[in-house]
C-alpha cells in the first residue's frame, strides 16, 4: 500500500512539472522585453472567418506598409508603429509612439476599435458579405496574423491570440 502511494506521489510530481515546462515553453514571447514588456493581460479572440486563400507573409507586410505610407502622405502622425515580426510576419505588434497613450486595457481597445474603421475600407473587407459586423481583429484573421501585441512602449502591453 506504501508503494502504490510514493508511486501514484511520483506520478503527480512528474505531471504536475511537465505541465509547468510545458506551459514556460508555450509561454515564451521573443519578441518580449524588445519591442515590448511581458504582456500583463492576455485574451483569445475567434473569429468566425476563415484566413483568406491569398493571405500570405507578403500580404501582410503590405498591410503593414501601406498603413505607414497612408499615414505618411496624410502628413498625419498615428500615434503608433506597426510592426510585422515572426517567421512568417504572423504577429501583429503596435507600440505607441507618445507618453500617456495606450496605457489601459480600455485605451488598447478603443485603438483596436479605431483600426476597425480603417480594416473596413480595404478591398479583402469590401469582399466579405457584411463589412459592417466584421472588426479589425477579423481582418487581421482574413490576413493570417495569430497573434497582436498592443502596447504602451513603456510598460504596458496587452496580447490577442487570434483563433
Amino acid at each position: 500500500m506504501n508503494s502504490i502511494r510514493k508511486l501514484a506521489s511520483a506520478v503527480a510530481v512528474s505531471a504536475a512539472l511537465l505541465l509547468v515546462s510545458q506551459t514556460n515553453a508555450s509561454a515564451f514571447d521573443a519578441h518580449a522585453g524588445y519591442y515590448y514588456p511581458e504582456p500583463q493581460t492576455r485574451e483569445v479572440y475567434i473569429s468566425e472567418l476563415t484566413v483568406a486563400p491569398d493571405a500570405q507573409e507578403r500580404s501582410r507586410a503590405a498591410f503593414v506598409i501601406g498603413l505607414a505610407a497612408q499615414h505618411a502622405k496624410q502628413n498625419h502622425a498615428a500615434g503608433y508603429h506597426l510592426f510585422a515580426k515572426g517567421g512568417d510576419l504572423e504577429k501583429l505588434i503596435i507600440v505607441s509612439t507618445g507618453d500617456d497613450r495606450y496605457d489601459t486595457l480600455y485605451r488598447m481597445r478603443a485603438l483596436l476599435a479605431a483600426l476597425t474603421s480603417l480594416a473596413r475600407s480595404t478591398e479583402l473587407f469590401a469582399r466579405s458579405n457584411h463589412p459592417h459586423e466584421l472588426n479589425f481583429l477579423d481582418f487581421c484573421k482574413l490576413i493570417g496574423f495569430t497573434q497582436v501585441t498592443v502596447t504602451n512602449g513603456k510598460d504596458v502591453a496587452h496580447q490577442i491570440k487570434i483563433q
